[in-house]
């Protein structure tokens, strides 16, 4: 009785050492999986900030040639208007 006691306690210990470290590597692989999204998260963001001044620039440049445009166009019509005064 004791020795299929003794047999008992060894499967038990020995399955509860085997199933032990079955979820470590889960949670390893979960980790890397949350910091790899985080990563692409920052890298967005970072993509998106790097943009703005691009952007700013375009907007000024177009600024600009939206204002040369208006004051030709207005002196065009200033001469349209008085040919004599140009």
């Amino acid at each position: 009785m004791s020795r299929t006691r003794s047999m008992l306690t060894v499967a038990a210990l020995s399955s509860a050492a085997l199933l032990s470290g079955c979820g470590y590597n889960d949670f390893q692989r979960l980790d890397e999986e949350v910091k790899g999204g985080w990563s692409e998260v920052l890298n967005q963001y970072q993509r998106r900030s790097d943009l703005i001044p691009n952007i700013v620039a375009t907007v000024k440049g177009e600024a600009g040639f939206a204002r040369d445009f208006d004051q030709s166009c207005r002196g065009a019509r200033q001469r349209d208007r008085h040919p004599g005064h140009a």
